[in-house]
């Protein structure tokens, strides 16, 4: 399960971009939280702080304990993040609200486990990786930090799907009309590249030696046509 971290949060009672524009000149970043059929709250919450939880890479999975200046406090996640194109700071986030039956489709990161024993990958194939992440409809209570998935009997050629990994209690794929393709293990490019190149190479081969065929089949003809005129002419 994510583990949910503090944060504090001020309430803003005006809106609109001057105002936000404001909250980010004092080191703030304006966000709204929304959903749990209540109405919406502009709030800021320190960049610093929103700066430190962004950089673990979890963020849109990190369930928060928000504590606001008017002495509310829920939970929510991040659910959005707009990022400055030019100076790629944090410029807006929508937070979620969220309640005990809440649920919530979140991009969970895989853990490839077990690569050293995979069959495949001893004897020379690669890891291709289809999906870093799969997302999954989970309680919002009971987010997974990350789903591992075992690779320790894959063979050569072999892939692993969704379908192949037990999940969480609970926790169920947002893509249901397909199974999905993690990885696979699969033979090196260079090897690939010389399979083609025989291949290649044969039916060069193939096809030169039809062609001196051929060509020896029109001497041999035309010797024939020109014997014949010859004693036509006798």
């Amino acid at each position: 399960m994510a583990e949910a971290n503090i944060l504090k949060g001020e309430v803003r009672e005006n809106t609109g971009k001057s105002y936000s524009k404001l909250a980010r000149k004092e080191g703030n970043i304006p966000c709204v939280i929304y959903g749990d059929k209540k109405d919406p709250i502009s709030v800021n919450i320190n960049s610093v702080s929103a700066l430190k939880l962004y950089n673990t890479g979890r963020m849109l999975t990190t369930l928060l304990d928000l504590e606001l200046s008017n002495g509310d406090k829920m939970k929510v996640i991040p659910k959005d993040i707009q990022i400055d194109p030019v100076k790629d700071n944090i410029i807006h986030i929508d937070l979620l609200r969220l309640s005990g039956d809440s649920r919530v489709s979140v991009e969970i990161q895989v853990n490839f486990i077990g690569e050293s024993d995979s069959p495949g990958i001893k004897t020379g194939g690669v890891l291709t990786v289809t999906r870093y992440s799969v997302e999954l409809d989970c309680p919002a209570l009971n987010i997974p930090e990350s789903l591992d998935v075992d690779i320790s009997k894959l063979e050569m050629g072999e892939s692993v799907k969704l379908s192949d990994v037990t999940l969480p209690e609970d926790v169920n794929p947002v893509i249901t009309d397909r199974d999905i393709t993690i990885a696979s293990v699969t033979a090196p490019v260079e090897e690939i590249e010389e399979e083609i190149i025989e291949e290649v190479s044969e039916e060069d081969g193939e096809l030169t030696a039809e062609s001196e065929d051929d060509q020896a089949a029109e001497e041999t003809s035309e010797e024939s046509s020109e014997q014949s005129e010859e004693e036509n002419k006798e």
